[in-house]
């Protein structure tokens, strides 16, 4: 019977090569496994869960009831975020709100369309959005809570207080004016300690020129409706808050309005 000679050399070369395809088969079948996605809760700031607020945040301010966030809309509208609840001022249909969060109230504050808008309303309002507004907006729709000018109302994590808003002499004819005293608000916004003016549409009226401890205003200038960027500055330096955002200033210049420091203002993107 014949039989196969391997040589010893070729012998040892034979085993040394299986050796290594068993290791390397070894590696591969214990080769480490992608790890399980991992679920991270969502990061909390100031008392606001960041994976809740809106996508558009311009600009946040600390207040001891949690950080108070704020997304610029159009024109007159914008929405403040704070623990986790939105608040809506004249929300508009004029404006996207894809990607925001449904209001848990809206403020209201004259009968124009450019503030009293149901399609904008009904774009953010939710089961158990509360509508707050002055008589007249209540008159034309119904609001849940109605603030006439000088009343205050608590609404627990902040409190609203409503200023009047005005013409002084600016209207449509000779002896009329486009916003009557008595009908429209502006608001004045508590969060603890920090306090949020809101002017509506209005004039550089006393009431404006007599506030105090306002942290952060929003003020009207277009004309011929409101007022002037040069008026508004006059008021502005009058009741000096810390921060001001022009607001509703549509085809204003924005290069007129020069409070005196301490007094900062903030451009944002409203049109």
């Amino acid at each position: 019977m014949n039989t196969l000679a391997i040589a010893p050399s070729s012998l040892v070369a034979l085993l040394i090569c299986c050796t290594a395809c068993s290791k390397l088969a070894a590696s591969v079948d214990t080769a480490p496994q992608p790890a399980s996605p991992v679920t991270v809760p969502p990061l909390v700031e100031g008392g606001i869960s960041i994976a809740a607020v809106s996508p558009r945040i311009s600009d946040r301010f600390a207040t001891s009831r949690g950080e108070l966030a704020l997304t610029p809309i159009h024109h007159a509208s914008f929405l403040l975020e704070i623990a986790g609840k939105a608040i809506y001022l004249d929300p508009t249909n004029d404006g996207s709100v894809a990607g925001l969060p449904k209001a848990d109230w809206i403020l209201v504050t004259d009968i124009h369309p450019d503030h009293l808008d149901e399609t904008g309303i009904a774009n953010v309002r939710k089961e158990g959005t509360v509508l707050v507004g002055p008589p007249a907006v209540d008159a034309q729709k119904k609001m849940d809570v109605v603030v006439a000018a000088g009343s205050t109302k608590d609404f627990g994590i902040f409190s609203v207080e409503s200023v009047p808003a005005y013409n002084l002499v600016r209207g449509p004819a000779a002896g009329q004016l486009y916003h009557t005293k008595g009908r429209g608000v502006g608001y004045v916004l508590t969060f603890g300690e920090t306090r949020i003016y809101v002017s509506g549409d209005t004039e550089c009226t006393p009431e404006m020129r007599a506030l105090s401890r306002i942290d952060v205003a929003f003020v009207c200038m277009n004309l011929p409706y409101t007022m002037t960027p040069p008026e508004a500055t006059a008021c502005l330096d009058a009741f000096k808050p810390k921060v001001v955002f022009p607001y509703h200033y549509r085809n204003s210049n924005l290069d007129d309005l020069r409070p005196a420091p301490p007094v900062e203002v903030r451009r944002r993107t409203w049109y």
